[in-house]
C-alpha cells in the first residue's frame, strides 16, 4: 500500500500557473525550436543548431506535465 504524500507549496503554485497555460504553447514553442535549429543548419551555424534544437524535448516535456496537472491536479483539496 502506497502512502499519500502532500505536495509543497512551492509545487502546488508551480502546478497552479502551469495549469494556467495553454497545452498549445508548448507544443508550438517546440516546433519552432525545431524549425529555428534546422534553419540554422542551413546557414551553416551547426553548433547553434544542436543548442537550440535541443530545447524541443524540455519543452514538450514541459507539456506533458502540464497535460498531466490539468487533468490528474495536485493534491486535492480536502
Amino acid at each position: 500500500m502506497q502512502e499519500h504524500r502532500k505536495e509543497g507549496q512551492v509545487a502546488k503554485t508551480i502546478e497552479k500557473r502551469t495549469a494556467q497555460i495553454p497545452s498549445d504553447v508548448f507544443l508550438w514553442t517546440s516546433l519552432s525550436t525545431m524549425a529555428v535549429s534546422l534553419t540554422l543548419k542551413i546557414m551553416g551555424r551547426g553548433k547553434d543548431a544542436l543548442f537550440v534544437g535541443q530545447w524541443a524535448a524540455p519543452f514538450l516535456l514541459m507539456g506533458v506535465y502540464n497535460k498531466i496537472v490539468k487533468t490528474e491536479g495536485s493534491d486535492k483539496e480536502e
